[in-house]
Protein backbone atom coordinates (compact mmCIF):
# COMPACT_ATOMS: atom_id res chain seq x y z
CA UNK A 1 0.00 0.00 0.00
CA UNK A 2 0.92 3.59 -1.11
CA UNK A 3 1.91 6.03 1.71
CA UNK A 4 -0.22 8.46 -0.29
CA UNK A 5 -3.52 6.35 0.60
CA UNK A 6 -2.55 7.09 4.16
CA UNK A 7 -3.28 11.05 2.80
CA UNK A 8 -7.02 10.08 3.19
CA UNK A 9 -6.71 8.78 7.13
CA UNK A 10 -6.08 10.18 10.11
CA UNK A 11 -2.43 9.40 11.91
CA UNK A 12 -2.32 9.63 15.40
CA UNK A 13 1.45 10.60 16.79
CA UNK A 14 1.58 9.11 20.05
CA UNK A 15 4.21 10.93 22.02
CA UNK A 16 4.92 12.14 25.55
CA UNK A 17 4.00 9.23 27.74
CA UNK A 18 5.02 8.23 31.75
CA UNK A 19 8.53 7.07 30.84
CA UNK A 20 11.66 9.14 32.21
CA UNK A 21 12.17 10.05 28.36
CA UNK A 22 9.24 11.88 28.02
CA UNK A 23 10.14 15.39 27.41
CA UNK A 24 12.55 13.76 24.59
CA UNK A 25 9.47 11.98 23.24
CA UNK A 26 7.34 15.12 23.47
CA UNK A 27 9.87 16.84 21.20
CA UNK A 28 10.17 14.25 18.90
CA UNK A 29 6.75 14.33 18.56
CA UNK A 30 6.06 17.57 17.71
CA UNK A 31 8.66 17.56 15.30
CA UNK A 32 7.01 14.62 13.56
CA UNK A 33 3.50 16.12 13.52
CA UNK A 34 4.70 19.50 12.21
CA UNK A 35 6.32 17.41 9.60
CA UNK A 36 3.27 15.45 8.77
CA UNK A 37 1.49 18.81 9.00
CA UNK A 38 3.81 20.59 6.36
CA UNK A 39 3.47 17.48 3.77
CA UNK A 40 -0.55 17.94 3.73
CA UNK A 41 -1.27 14.81 6.69
CA UNK A 42 -4.22 14.69 8.56
CA UNK A 43 -2.16 14.21 11.56
CA UNK A 44 -3.25 14.55 15.45
CA UNK A 45 -0.87 14.58 18.36
CA UNK A 46 -1.79 11.83 21.51
CA UNK A 47 -0.27 11.83 24.81
CA UNK A 48 -1.35 8.38 25.71
CA UNK A 49 -3.13 7.90 29.48
CA UNK A 50 -4.81 5.16 31.39
CA UNK A 51 -6.45 4.26 28.14
CA UNK A 52 -5.02 4.92 24.70
CA UNK A 53 -7.97 3.23 22.82
CA UNK A 54 -10.05 5.35 24.18
CA UNK A 55 -8.50 8.25 23.28
CA UNK A 56 -7.48 6.94 19.46
CA UNK A 57 -11.21 6.16 19.20
CA UNK A 58 -12.37 9.52 19.93
CA UNK A 59 -10.36 11.19 17.59
CA UNK A 60 -11.01 9.19 14.98
CA UNK A 61 -7.06 8.08 14.49
CA UNK A 62 -6.99 5.11 11.92
CA UNK A 63 -2.80 4.58 12.01
CA UNK A 64 -0.87 5.44 14.45
CA UNK A 65 3.03 6.59 14.11
CA UNK A 66 4.59 5.97 17.70
CA UNK A 67 7.19 7.97 19.12
CA UNK A 68 7.52 7.25 21.94
CA UNK A 69 10.63 6.63 24.07
CA UNK A 70 11.33 4.47 27.02
CA UNK A 71 9.01 2.27 29.10
CA UNK A 72 5.64 0.97 27.67
CA UNK A 73 6.11 3.09 23.96
CA UNK A 74 9.25 1.07 23.27
CA UNK A 75 8.47 -2.78 25.36
CA UNK A 76 6.32 -3.79 23.55
CA UNK A 77 3.23 -2.88 25.49
CA UNK A 78 2.08 -0.15 23.48
CA UNK A 79 2.28 -2.56 19.87
CA UNK A 80 0.45 -5.07 21.84
CA UNK A 81 -2.22 -3.23 22.91
CA UNK A 82 -1.93 -1.64 19.08
CA UNK A 83 -2.40 -4.92 17.56
CA UNK A 84 -5.51 -6.15 19.62
CA UNK A 85 -7.43 -2.90 18.74
CA UNK A 86 -5.89 -3.41 15.34
CA UNK A 87 -4.48 0.03 14.44
CA UNK A 88 -1.58 -0.02 12.02
CA UNK A 89 1.30 1.75 13.60
CA UNK A 90 5.00 2.14 12.67
CA UNK A 91 8.38 0.43 13.51
CA UNK A 92 8.94 -2.74 14.97
CA UNK A 93 6.60 -5.27 16.94
CA UNK A 94 5.72 -6.33 20.20
CA UNK A 95 8.56 -8.78 20.06
CA UNK A 96 11.38 -7.31 19.12
CA UNK A 97 10.16 -3.95 21.09
CA UNK A 98 10.71 -6.08 24.13
CA UNK A 99 13.36 -7.59 23.74
CA UNK A 100 15.63 -4.62 22.34
CA UNK A 101 14.57 -2.69 25.54
CA UNK A 102 15.77 -5.58 27.54
CA UNK A 103 19.67 -5.14 27.82
CA UNK A 104 20.33 -8.53 28.88
CA UNK A 105 17.91 -10.51 26.49
CA UNK A 106 19.46 -8.54 23.66
CA UNK A 107 23.26 -9.20 24.67
CA UNK A 108 22.11 -12.95 25.01
CA UNK A 109 20.60 -12.93 21.79
CA UNK A 110 23.60 -10.92 19.85
CA UNK A 111 26.05 -13.83 21.59
CA UNK A 112 23.95 -17.05 20.56
CA UNK A 113 23.88 -15.66 17.02
CA UNK A 114 27.27 -14.79 16.64
CA UNK A 115 26.74 -10.66 16.48
CA UNK A 116 30.55 -9.23 18.23
CA UNK A 117 29.35 -7.37 21.68
CA UNK A 118 31.49 -6.79 24.80
CA UNK A 119 31.68 -9.30 27.49
CA UNK A 120 29.43 -8.60 29.93
CA UNK A 121 28.06 -9.36 33.23
CA UNK A 122 24.57 -9.24 35.03
CA UNK A 123 23.52 -7.57 37.38
CA UNK A 124 20.80 -9.70 38.78
CA UNK A 125 19.23 -7.09 41.51
CA UNK A 126 20.27 -9.07 44.42
CA UNK A 127 23.58 -9.97 43.81
CA UNK A 128 26.81 -8.83 46.52
CA UNK A 129 28.06 -5.60 45.08
CA UNK A 130 31.87 -5.99 46.14
CA UNK A 131 31.65 -9.75 44.79
CA UNK A 132 30.43 -8.71 41.60
CA UNK A 133 33.21 -5.83 41.51
CA UNK A 134 35.38 -7.92 42.20
CA UNK A 135 34.28 -10.64 39.43
CA UNK A 136 34.16 -7.90 36.83
CA UNK A 137 37.38 -6.40 37.67
CA UNK A 138 38.62 -10.02 36.88
CA UNK A 139 36.96 -10.31 33.68
CA UNK A 140 36.29 -7.14 32.48
CA UNK A 141 39.31 -4.65 33.68
CA UNK A 142 38.35 -1.09 34.29
CA UNK A 143 37.04 0.82 33.48
CA UNK A 144 33.69 -0.79 32.78
CA UNK A 145 30.22 0.32 31.04
CA UNK A 146 26.97 0.07 34.30
CA UNK A 147 23.72 -0.01 32.79
CA UNK A 148 20.18 -0.51 33.83
CA UNK A 149 18.50 -3.03 31.88
CA UNK A 150 15.76 -1.18 30.96
CA UNK A 151 16.73 2.04 30.10
CA UNK A 152 17.31 3.98 27.08
CA UNK A 153 18.99 7.65 26.78
CA UNK A 154 21.52 6.47 28.22
CA UNK A 155 19.48 7.16 31.69
CA UNK A 156 21.35 5.53 34.66
CA UNK A 157 24.80 4.86 32.81
CA UNK A 158 28.01 5.45 34.48
CA UNK A 159 31.30 4.31 34.06
CA UNK A 160 33.45 3.17 36.89
CA UNK A 161 36.96 3.57 36.79
CA UNK A 162 37.91 2.35 40.33
CA UNK A 163 37.10 -1.08 42.78
CA UNK A 164 35.37 1.58 44.86
CA UNK A 165 33.19 3.18 42.08
CA UNK A 166 32.19 0.49 41.03
CA UNK A 167 30.85 -1.18 43.84
CA UNK A 168 29.02 2.09 44.42
CA UNK A 169 27.60 1.92 41.08
CA UNK A 170 26.40 -1.50 41.23
CA UNK A 171 24.35 -1.05 44.72
CA UNK A 172 23.05 1.93 43.40
CA UNK A 173 21.87 0.22 40.14
CA UNK A 174 20.11 -2.46 42.51
CA UNK A 175 18.46 0.40 44.72
CA UNK A 176 17.41 1.97 41.53
CA UNK A 177 16.40 0.25 38.95
CA UNK A 178 16.49 -3.39 40.77
CA UNK A 179 18.64 -4.99 37.13
CA UNK A 180 21.54 -4.13 34.98
CA UNK A 181 24.70 -5.02 33.08
CA UNK A 182 28.11 -4.39 33.16
CA UNK A 183 29.68 -4.16 29.90
CA UNK A 184 33.31 -4.24 28.94
CA UNK A 185 34.51 -0.63 28.30
CA UNK A 186 35.82 -0.11 24.35
CA UNK A 187 37.85 2.47 23.44
CA UNK A 188 37.81 3.42 19.83
CA UNK A 189 35.48 5.17 17.55
CA UNK A 190 31.57 5.16 18.75
CA UNK A 191 29.43 5.42 16.33
CA UNK A 192 25.67 4.96 15.34
CA UNK A 193 23.73 3.34 12.36
CA UNK A 194 20.03 3.81 11.52
CA UNK A 195 18.06 1.15 10.06
CA UNK A 196 15.00 1.73 8.05
CA UNK A 197 12.37 -0.45 5.81
CA UNK A 198 11.41 -3.90 5.94
CA UNK A 199 12.46 -6.89 3.85
CA UNK A 200 13.99 -6.25 0.60
CA UNK A 201 13.72 -2.55 1.48
CA UNK A 202 15.74 -2.28 4.75
CA UNK A 203 18.56 -0.14 4.50
CA UNK A 204 21.18 1.27 6.63
CA UNK A 205 21.57 4.82 6.81
CA UNK A 206 25.00 6.44 6.62
CA UNK A 207 27.57 5.63 9.60
CA UNK A 208 27.10 8.48 12.45
CA UNK A 209 30.28 9.22 14.04
CA UNK A 210 29.86 10.53 17.93
CA UNK A 211 31.63 12.85 19.43
CA UNK A 212 30.64 13.95 22.90
CA UNK A 213 32.39 17.08 24.88
CA UNK A 214 31.67 15.17 28.29
CA UNK A 215 32.63 11.76 29.31
CA UNK A 216 30.39 9.75 27.23
CA UNK A 217 27.42 10.11 25.27
CA UNK A 218 24.59 10.55 27.84
CA UNK A 219 21.84 11.73 28.35
CA UNK A 220 22.56 15.88 28.24
CA UNK A 221 25.37 14.80 25.10
CA UNK A 222 22.31 13.70 23.49
CA UNK A 223 19.83 16.12 23.65
CA UNK A 224 21.58 19.17 24.15
CA UNK A 225 22.39 21.40 21.13
CA UNK A 226 26.06 21.25 20.91
CA UNK A 227 26.86 19.13 23.37
CA UNK A 228 28.05 16.75 20.83
CA UNK A 229 29.57 16.59 17.54
CA UNK A 230 27.58 14.59 14.93
CA UNK A 231 30.00 13.46 12.13
CA UNK A 232 28.49 11.75 8.79
CA UNK A 233 29.56 9.86 7.16
CA UNK A 234 31.96 8.90 9.88
CA UNK A 235 35.39 8.90 9.91
CA UNK A 236 36.29 5.32 8.91
CA UNK A 237 37.50 3.61 5.60
CA UNK A 238 34.61 2.63 3.38
CA UNK A 239 36.15 -0.70 4.30
CA UNK A 240 34.93 -0.12 7.73
CA UNK A 241 31.79 1.56 6.87
CA UNK A 242 30.49 -1.61 4.98
CA UNK A 243 31.67 -3.85 7.51
CA UNK A 244 29.70 -1.60 10.31
CA UNK A 245 26.87 -1.42 8.21
CA UNK A 246 26.57 -4.93 7.84
CA UNK A 247 26.52 -5.99 11.47
CA UNK A 248 24.59 -3.44 12.08
CA UNK A 249 21.89 -4.91 9.90
CA UNK A 250 22.56 -8.76 11.27
CA UNK A 251 21.68 -7.54 14.91
CA UNK A 252 18.59 -5.68 13.80
CA UNK A 253 17.76 -8.98 11.85
CA UNK A 254 18.40 -11.34 14.88
CA UNK A 255 16.41 -9.22 16.88
CA UNK A 256 13.33 -9.29 15.22
CA UNK A 257 13.31 -6.04 14.03
CA UNK A 258 11.67 -4.44 11.23
CA UNK A 259 10.66 -1.02 9.94
CA UNK A 260 12.90 1.31 12.28
CA UNK A 261 15.91 1.28 14.49
CA UNK A 262 19.39 2.34 14.99
CA UNK A 263 22.31 0.53 16.34
CA UNK A 264 24.87 1.47 18.45
CA UNK A 265 28.69 0.40 18.65
CA UNK A 266 32.51 1.11 19.11
CA UNK A 267 35.40 0.20 16.64
CA UNK A 268 38.25 -0.61 18.36
CA UNK A 269 41.38 -0.07 17.33
CA UNK A 270 42.09 -3.06 15.54
CA UNK A 271 38.96 -2.38 13.37
CA UNK A 272 36.26 -5.06 15.57
CA UNK A 273 32.95 -3.42 15.35
CA UNK A 274 31.17 -4.64 18.58
CA UNK A 275 27.34 -3.79 19.35
CA UNK A 276 25.99 -2.39 22.23
CA UNK A 277 22.53 -1.96 22.06
CA UNK A 278 19.90 -1.58 19.60
CA UNK A 279 17.36 1.33 19.90
CA UNK A 280 13.66 0.77 18.50
CA UNK A 281 12.22 4.18 18.80
CA UNK A 282 15.30 6.32 17.69
CA UNK A 283 14.94 10.15 18.76
CA UNK A 284 13.17 12.44 16.01
CA UNK A 285 14.47 15.81 17.81
CA UNK A 286 16.26 18.13 16.25
CA UNK A 287 19.65 17.16 18.04
CA UNK A 288 18.99 13.47 17.18
CA UNK A 289 20.83 10.97 15.49
CA UNK A 290 18.69 9.38 12.95
CA UNK A 291 17.32 12.63 11.48
CA UNK A 292 21.24 13.75 10.83
CA UNK A 293 22.11 10.48 9.35
CA UNK A 294 19.37 10.43 6.83
CA UNK A 295 20.56 13.88 6.00
CA UNK A 296 24.17 12.96 5.34
CA UNK A 297 22.88 10.79 2.39
CA UNK A 298 20.66 13.47 1.16
CA UNK A 299 17.06 12.85 2.90
CA UNK A 300 15.44 15.33 4.80
CA UNK A 301 13.31 15.32 7.82
CA UNK A 302 10.42 15.18 5.65
CA UNK A 303 11.32 12.53 3.82
CA UNK A 304 12.66 10.31 6.61
CA UNK A 305 9.46 10.66 8.18
CA UNK A 306 7.31 9.46 4.95
CA UNK A 307 9.60 6.35 5.05
CA UNK A 308 9.06 5.72 8.76
CA UNK A 309 5.31 6.14 8.11
CA UNK A 310 5.08 3.50 5.41
CA UNK A 311 6.60 0.88 7.57
CA UNK A 312 2.93 1.14 9.35
CA UNK A 313 1.37 0.12 6.05
CA UNK A 314 2.73 -3.42 6.31
CA UNK A 315 0.42 -3.94 8.83
CA UNK A 316 -2.88 -2.82 6.62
Amino acid sequence: MSVDRLRSMRIAVLMGGQSGEREVSLRSGAGVHGSLIRQGFDAIQIDPGTNLIAQLQEAGAEVVMNVLHGGAGENGAIQGVLECAGYPYTGCGVLASALTMDKVQTKRILTACGIPTPQWLHINGSCDPEALADEAIACLRTPVVVKPRDEGSSLGVSIPKTREQLIGAIDAMQSDYGEGLIDRFIRGVEVTIGVVGAGASLRALPVLELVPKGEFYDYEAKYTKGMTELIAPARISDELTAKSQQIALEAFVALGCEGLGRVDLHIDSKGECWVHEINSVPGMTETSDLPHAAEAEGTSYDELVLQILATATARM
